[in-house]
C-alpha cells in the first residue's frame, strides 16, 4: 500500500474546510456512541480501511462495543441494535446509496418518530461528512496507520 497523497499537505485550506464541516457535525452529535455506528456503517458500505479503523477504535474508547462493531454489516439480523439505532442506521445507509433509491419516505416518516427536525439536518450533514471523508481517502489512497 502507498499513500498517492497527503491531501492535508498539499492543499491545507481544503483539509480545514473538512475539518471545520467535522467539527460542526460532531458538536451536535447528542449520542456519540450512535454518532461513530453511522460514521463505521457509511464507511464499510464505502470500502474505505482508513475512516473505518479509526472509527472503530475511536467507538472502542467510548466503552465495550466490540459486539456492536463486529455485528454492524449485519445490524438488521443482529438483535443488539435498538429500533432508533436500526432506523438511523438504515436513514445513513438510503444517503449513501441515494442515487439507487433515494430516500423512502416511510424512511423519513420513521427517522420523524425518533429525532426532530434539526435533528435530521445534523444526521444528514453527519452522514455526508462521513461519504465526504471516505471519498477523499480512498481516492489519495489512505489506509490504516498511512499518517503514523
Amino acid at each position: 500500500m502507498s499513500l498517492r497523497m497527503n491531501y492535508r499537505e498539499v492543499n491545507d485550506p481544503a483539509f480545514r474546510a473538512m475539518m471545520a464541516l467535522e467539527q460542526h457535525s460532531g458538536s451536535r452529535s447528542k449520542d456519540k456512541v450512535l454518532y461513530e455506528l453511522v460514521k463505521i456503517r457509511v464507511s464499510q458500505i464505502n470500502g474505505c480501511a482508513f475512516c473505518l479503523d479509526m472509527h472503530a477504535k475511536d467507538l472502542l474508547k467510548l466503552g465495550n462495543y466490540a459486539d456492536h462493531i463486529l455485528l454492524l454489516s449485519v445490524w438488521r439480523e443482529a438483535p443488539l441494535f435498538s429500533e432508533k439505532e436500526r432506523v438511523l442506521l438504515e436513514f445513513a445507509e438510503h444517503v449513501t446509496r441515494i442515487s439507487q433509491v433515494g430516500v423512502p419516505q416511510e424512511l423519513y416518516h420513521k427517522m420523524l418518530t425518533h429525532f426532530s427536525e434539526e435533528e435530521l439536518v445534523d444526521w444528514i450533514m453527519a452522514i455526508n461528512t462521513i461519504n465526504s471523508w471516505n471519498r477523499i481517502a480512498i481516492t489519495t489512497g489512505m489506509f490504516p496507520g498511512c499518517f503514523g
